[in-house]
């Protein structure tokens, strides 16, 4: 363990945001190919009962793209001029859905549909979806959860505009990640100060522990291009930090990460900025 944790000192930590381009793009499909048999009943039971058909098949449509990791699948559901809170767009989509697969081949995906309705000939729904990886030697066991909230505008069949109401994100790595309890609100003024803390919950021992805290707004750039972050030797069980939101309205991301001589945890939350 001691070694392990003097070779991380010596270098960079770094970790992606792709994976919440994911969960953007992907926010309104259901279940992997992990339970092909049971799609249907799910998506019939997450989508609500009086839900358009034309929506109901997006929802299908989109998840069996999913499942099969067919990003031209997925693709052909989106409008050509798609945007999104963050700066996302159609055309910057392939290439980070592309490179996110190949890091997580094999995800489970269960979207509820929390209401819906229609404005003219659009179609405005808002959903919630968990998504959840297992460590695997395909993903140098890395584990993947993830809850995130959004609302799309869905126009002739297709998703043209997609805000991210709230997301969270859990990656864990080793044998024990550290298990952490995680206090941020979702919301704050501007200028407005707030506390973000990410506790260890079990007991340290002789442990040593690494880690930070980072925040950063959410740009499109960030979901292509991975942060670097330096550990730090923690003096006590887990990170506490004051934060100040900027002058300015937005999304960012704040998030921890810490590790211990059985693994690593990173949670990376949404803190929208409003005036």
């Amino acid at each position: 363990m001691t070694n392990m944790i003097f070779l991380l000192l010596k270098r960079q930590s770094r970790f992606s945001h792709a994976i919440l381009l994911t969960l953007c793009v992907l926010s309104c499909s259901l279940v992997n190919g992990w339970q092909r048999t049971q799609a249907a009943e799910v998506a019939q039971n997450n989508t609500s009962p009086n839900a358009p058909t034309e929506l109901k098949n997006l929802l299908t449509q989109i998840d069996a793209a999913a499942s099969k990791n067919d990003v031209k699948g997925v693709l052909q559901f989106y409008s050509p001029t798609f945007t999104n809170g963050d700066g996302l767009n159609y055309q910057n989509m392939e290439k980070a859905l592309l490179t996110f697969w190949q890091r997580y081949p094999k995800l489970q995906y269960t979207t509820q549909l929390q209401s819906w309705k229609s404005e003219g000939n659009t179609i405005i729904a808002e959903t919630v979806t968990n998504i959840t990886g297992l460590p695997s030697a395909n993903t140098n066991n890395l584990g993947l959860n993830t809850t995130i909230k959004s609302r799309q505008r869905i126009i002739s069949g297709r998703i043209a505009r997609q805000e991210i109401l709230s997301e969270r994100t859990l990656i864990t790595s080793g044998n024990k990640p550290p298990q952490l309890d995680v206090r941020l609100p979702e919301q704050v003024k501007i200028g407005q100060q707030y506390t973000f803390d990410a506790i260890v919950q079990e007991p340290l021992g002789d442990d040593l522990l690494l880690g930070t805290a980072l925040e950063e707004p959410i740009q499109a750039n960030k979901y292509l291009n991975p942060t670097s972050v330096d550990l730090q030797l923690l003096n006590s069980g887990g990170l506490f930090k004051i934060g100040r939101a900027p002058s300015t309205p937005g999304n960012h991301w704040v998030s921890a990460v810490i590790l211990r001589g059985g693994g690593m945890t990173v949670v990376t939350q949404r803190l929208q900025v409003v005036k």
